[in-house]
């Protein structure tokens, strides 16, 4: 009788789009200066419905911050983390 081994590759492929929009900024969860993206600039980095976006943003995985203005920005790092580990959310 032969031996028969099967052997199985898993690969992962994570395509990060540096949109036009980012910016170095503090994060102080990553406690590091990180790019960060306009939370209006997340959909063009990822293929999330809006919901999807808002479920992510109220899991409290993405990390957060605010320009001088206001307006909020989202840490491209947690976003990576959150999308390699989508089951910890």
């Amino acid at each position: 009788m032969a031996k028969q081994t099967n052997i199985t590759i898993e690969t992962d492929t994570l395509l990060v789009l540096h949109a036009g929009q980012s910016l170095k900024a503090w994060c102080v969860r990553c406690g590091a200066q990180v790019q960060m993206i306009p939370l209006q600039g997340l959909g063009l980095v990822s293929n999330l419905l809006p919901a999807e976006v808002e479920a992510w943003i109220q899991s409290e995985q993405l990390h957060r911050s605010f320009t001088p203005e206001g307006a909020p920005l989202l840490c491209l790092k947690s976003m990576i983390g959150r999308i390699r580990s989508p089951e910890t959310g």
